[in-house]
């Protein structure tokens, strides 16, 4: 099977992934960052009555015709306390933000703008217009009225709005659950002693916390040892627990000790390519499995986390139905970089800005695959086509950041 190009096997990747259509409730405070799945009518129209935008003194504008007019205090209001009565001619009530206008006011004449006068009077020092500093009824929304549409990626101001028009719980799709497989005899958990021919297991905690800043649940599977026996097992766990998606981590090749493209035949999936045109990750599967995609990234750590961002977070975009997240910006190189090969290069860089604000990207020396501390020093990923020839430093270069 030839390298198949990254754009081609991202198409067919996404091309055969459809958003999740199952709905939820959850509670309000857990909804940040799901998407909304019906439109969301408000419960109640806000404000429920003419407001108070300002301190001062509710009256009928038609009351106070010119500067100077005197007019009898009668009671007052206050945020959760109406009063309780109406304005008669030539009267007028204190008020606070956020209360109710009394019956019979139009208009607000805020506290800056009149004098007091001996017992319960006041004069205006101000022009009043009426409607003045005053927060119609329905103003903002009214009941019944769709706020928020299906397909609101929410926010803390979409949660705002939906808490006031009176939503303890919002309908949501469900996350896309993705199940997480680590293979090979020679990996231990963290903390544990590894022996001569050990290492110690990275891959599933960088992928987990991708799928979790896509919108994915993690189902880690743990690490299965290089027995087509104990990897069958664990493929049928993530089919019973009806993951979306099946990443495993290592072993996807056709050497003797690489079992999970094999095992994973057997149990009946559908392969539809394994092998990518780029560096670092060329041993990519892609496949499904009934209706569980399935993903087999590199066991080479950078390796991993490269083609986990490049294809396993645009499909859990795709299957949460939020947009694709833009990593790609224009930069230019810091130093010559050499030409390429048929596999596009992904560099690891440090990046910055020059004095004219350009954005600078200089290239790690040394871009091995299993080097993951170069990888967290970095700061984006310089492209580099394939069949690309020399670079010049200056010269421009299109980089994907791996932070915002």
């Amino acid at each position: 099977m030839a390298l198949l190009p990254v754009s081609e096997a991202k198409s067919r990747l996404l091309n055969r992934a459809k958003p999740i259509e199952t709905l939820e409730t959850v509670p309000l405070g857990e909804a940040n960052g799901r998407v909304l799945a019906t439109g969301l009518a408000a419960r109640l129209t806000q404000p429920p009555f003419h407001a108070s935008a300002m301190d001062g003194y509710a009256l009928n504008a038609a009351d106070a015709p010119a500067i100077g007019t005197e007019l009898t205090v009668i009671g007052s209001a206050a945020a959760g306390y109406a009063f309780e009565g109406a304005l008669g001619q030539g009267e007028t009530v204190r008020i606070f933000t956020g209360a109710p206008l009394p019956e019979g006011a139009d208009s607000i004449l805020i506290q800056e703008d009149a004098e007091k006068l001996e017992g319960d009077r006041i004069r205006t020092r101000f022009e009043v217009v009426k409607g003045r500093h005053v927060r119609p009824r329905g103003q903002d929304f009214s009941e019944g009225e769709i706020v928020l549409p299906a397909g609101t990626v929410l926010d803390f101001s979409h949660l705002t709005v939906a808490a006031a028009m009176n939503h303890p719980e919002l309908p949501v799709y469900r996350r896309p659950r993705v199940a997480v497989l680590a293979t090979g005899d020679e990996l231990l958990p963290p903390g544990e002693t590894p022996g001569s021919a050990q290492i110690i297991a990275s891959n599933t905690f960088g992928i987990a916390a991708l799928v979790r800043d896509n919108a994915g649940e993690v189902l880690d599977l743990g690490i299965v040892r290089d027995r087509q026996a104990d990897i069958a097992a664990a493929i049928e766990r993530a089919r019973n627990e009806k993951v979306d998606v099946l990443v495993t981590l290592g072993g996807a090749s056709v050497g003797d000790h690489d079992l999970v493209q094999s095992t994973l035949k057997a149990a009946g999936m559908e392969l539809d390519f394994w092998r990518i045109a780029m560096r670092p990750g060329k041993p990519l599967m892609v496949g499904a499995l009934g209706d569980m995609q399935v993903l087999g990234l590199p066991g080479n750590p950078v390796a991993s986390l490269v083609t986990g961002m490049l294809f396993l977070e645009p499909l859990l975009r795709k299957l949460a139905r939020l947009p694709e997240r833009q990593r790609e910006v224009q930069g230019v190189t810091a130093k010559t970089l050499g030409p390429n090969d048929q596999r596009q290069d992904y560099l690891r860089a440090r990046l910055s800005r020059d004095r004219d604000g350009n954005l600078v990207a200089e290239a790690f020396e040394k871009q091995d695959s299993s080097m993951m501390k170069i990888f967290a020093h970095s700061d984006g990923l310089i492209v580099r086509p394939a069949h690309a020839s020399e670079l010049p430093a200056g010269a421009p270069c299109p980089v994907l950041l791996l932070r915002p």
